[in-house]
This record gives C-alpha cells, sequence and structure tokens, in this order.
C-alpha cells in the first residue's frame, strides 16, 4: 500500500503549515481566546482563500473535490497549531450531512455560503440521554400540514453559539432507541422557538445547549432521507471520528516536540533532564505512542469511506480507541516530564492535553469503541 503523498498533498500541508506558522502561533492563539466569539474571523477567511473550506466539496458545488486524505492533513495540521475555529464542526460535519442529505436546490442554496465562509454549520444530534449512540433520539418531528414542528432538546453542539444554522436530528417515527425513523433537519439558529445555552468546553473551545420549542419547518429545509437518515449519519460521523484521529496525531506529534525540547533546555540538579536515562526511555515511549496512533489514524482516514459499514465501522473504532490511549499517555507523560509548570496556563503542553481528552470523548471514548469492536468480532473479520 502506498503511503506517499502526491505533488498536490505534499503542497497542501506545506502551504498550511506555513500559514499557521506565521499566524498562529500561542499568543495569537490566546488573543483569539480571549475574543468575544473564541476564534479569529480573520482566521476564517484565510481558510476561505486557501481553498480548505471548499476541500470536500464536490466540483459541481463549487468545491475541490478532495477526499479523506486532504482532510487528515489540514485536521493534523489543525492539532499541532490547536486551532480553534469551527472547521470540524462547519465543514466536516454540517458539510459532510449537505453533501449526503441535501437536495440539488439545498445544495446550490447552501454549499456556495459555506464555502465562502458566510455559513457557520453545526451538528445538533447528541441529547440528555444518549451518550454517544447516535440512534438514541427523543427530540421529536411531527407533520402540521406542509411543515415539521420540532420539539425537544440537544447537548454539547459543537459550535452550537456560533452557528447560523443547524442540522438538527429528530425522530420521525418509532421508539426512542429505534435505528430506523429518523429525519434531519436544516433550522435557522435564530429561528422562533429555538433557544440555546453556551459554555466554553474544557480545551477552551465552545458548545451550546439547545432547546427547540414548537419550532415550524417548512418542506424546504428538510433534508432527504426522512425516516431512514441514520446510515447516512454513521457516515458522516465515522469521517468526523477519521477527522479528529488526525488532529490527535497532530496534538500528540507538537507535545512530543515540546517535550523533547524542554529536556533538552531545563537542568535540574546541574545536570540536564535528557541526560537521564529514565526520561529518554519516557519520551522514547512517548514517540512509539504517536506513531502507533498515527497509523491507525492514516487506516481510519483510507477507510472512512469503505462502502461496508461493518468494515468501516471497526476500522473507525479501532482507530478511536488507540486514539484515546496514546493520547492520554502521550499528554499525561508531556504533562509530568514537565513538572508542574505543565498545568498552567502559560505552557502550552497544558492545553495540547486538554484538547486530547476533549478529542477523545468526542463521539465516542476508548471504551465505547473497544466494546464496539468486541461486539463486532474485532477488527478483522473471521474468514
Amino acid at each position: 500500500m502506498d503511503f506517499d503523498l502526491n505533488e498536490d498533498q505534499q503542497l497542501l500541508t506545506q502551504t498550511l503549515e506555513r500559514m499557521l506558522a506565521n499566524h498562529y502561533d500561542f499568543d495569537a492563539r490566546k488573543r483569539h481566546l480571549a475574543s468575544a466569539g473564541g476564534w479569529s474571523r480573520d482566521q476564517w477567511q484565510r481558510y476561505v482563500d486557501m481553498g480548505l473550506l471548499a476541500l470536500p466539496f464536490a466540483e459541481s458545488d463549487g468545491g475541490l473535490n478532495a477526499g479523506p486524505i486532504e482532510t487528515m492533513l489540514v485536521m493534523e495540521a489543525f492539532g499541532r497549531s490547536l486551532v480553534l475555529e469551527p472547521y470540524l464542526a462547519t465543514v466536516v460535519l454540517g458539510g459532510g450531512l449537505l453533501q449526503e442529505f441535501a437536495s440539488a436546490a439545498q445544495r446550490a442554496a447552501w454549499i456556495p455560503r459555506v464555502i465562502g465562509g458566510s455559513c457557520l454549520l453545526a451538528f445538533a444530534q447528541a441529547e440528555p440521554q444518549s451518550r454517544y449512540d447516535l440512534w438514541d433520539v427523543q427530540t421529536r418531528a411531527r407533520r402540521d400540514g406542509d411543515d415539521w414542528v420540532i420539539e425537544g432538546h440537544k447537548r454539547f453542539v459543537l459550535h452550537g453559539d456560533c452557528a447560523e444554522q443547524l442540522l438538527v436530528s429528530a425522530r420521525i417515527r418509532g421508539a426512542q432507541r429505534d435505528r430506523d425513523g429518523l429525519g434531519l433537519f436544516l433550522i435557522a439558529a435564530d429561528a422562533p422557538g429555538v433557544s440555546r445555552r453556551s459554555y466554553v468546553t474544557q480545551d477552551r473551545l465552545r458548545a451550546a445547549d439547545l432547546t427547540f420549542s414548537s419550532v415550524r419547518v417548512d418542506a424546504q429545509r428538510v433534508l432527504d432521507g426522512a425516516g431512514t437518515a441514520l446510515p447516512g449519519i454513521e457516515r458522516v460521523v465515522d469521517r468526523a471520528r477519521a477527522a479528529l484521529c488526525a488532529e490527535a496525531v497532530g496534538a500528540m506529534s507538537r507535545s512530543l516536540e515540546m517535550t523533547v525540547e524542554y529536556l533538552k533546555a531545563r537542568k535540574q540538579f546541574g545536570s540536564l533532564l535528557g541526560s537521564f536515562q529514565a526520561l529518554q526511555h519516557r519520551a522514547v515511549d512517548m514517540l512509539v505512542m504517536t506513531e502507533q496512533a498515527r497509523s491507525m489514524a492514516m487506516y481510519a482516514a483510507m477507510m472512512c469511506d469503505n462502502p461496508d459499514p461493518q468494515e468501516r465501522a471497526r476500522a473507525i473504532a479501532a482507530a478511536k480507541a488507540q486514539i484515546g490511549n496514546s493520547g492520554k499517555f502521550v499528554g499525561e507523560q508531556a504533562i509530568q516530564l514537565h513538572g508542574g509548570i505543565g498545568v498552567t496556563e502559560e505552557c502550552q503542553v497544558g492545553h495540547y492535553y486538554r484538547r486530547l481528552t476533549m478529542i477523545e470523548l468526542l463521539f465516542g471514548d476508548r471504551h465505547y469503541h473497544l466494546n464496539s469492536l468486541a461486539e463486532a468480532g474485532g477488527l478483522l473479520s473471521a474468514p
């Protein structure tokens, strides 16, 4: 299997890393965090100018027709710089759902706005009782003439505080945990009956809890697949999981680099920390775990569009489980090898560890995915 990047992929990586190095150092990130929205609109425009928002969309929709490998490269670079902007929420999740479910008219109306940076999306899926199960949905949608009426609650909507349009899963028929009966609706965040409570998450990003009280949705905002939306939602979420795996690899790689730099510069008892063999061994263990995670992130990127849902699910679950283990180990070792300064706001490794912790929890932690993998019979299907 060829793991080498082609010329376009290499250029994408080099250009993105150069742009982030010039505009997204730790001090710039702190300024973005302190701003009203918690991220930079100027930086978002740079992503637009580079074509990053157009990457995964089809050429017929005005996109660049890139695949999961390009998304992996972008997310790894974002992980190295701890990017705050809502790329995952708007492009990977929201844009992925539009590609999966939107009609030709809906794609023509919304995708150019996403590509142009003028429309921010958020996927409202999780609910107070659902934990990581995508099919556990209590939010209801009922017909009222030509319209639909939505009632329910959603929690932990990534960048739901700034999104202008919400992609909301709701149950059209069936019981709370039925795999059948789900639909997807595009709802304006300021529509009558929508209320949201915004908050800052552990990694200093933003999220919101949403309440839908008799929210009316006209037929033009109902996406395809009404009643049978779950398989498409699972495909998009698997792409998001693969993207998160790549982001985690970027965060781990940078955490390792900073830790090694610190060991080479910091003196203790008159000697450089890096001269102690025990600490060298711990740094090597960090490298091993990072490279294991990198291999699984690449595997996830290659498998996230596999047409066989069972094979795809096993691959993504295995990758997410390994990423969770690796991220926990690398993050904890980076903190411990830095000592007390590692948990301060002024030290970058603490911020990387927070993000790695959140990445593990998003769309299933390692225990959830290990259990799913065990129920599926392991990573490789029986002959």
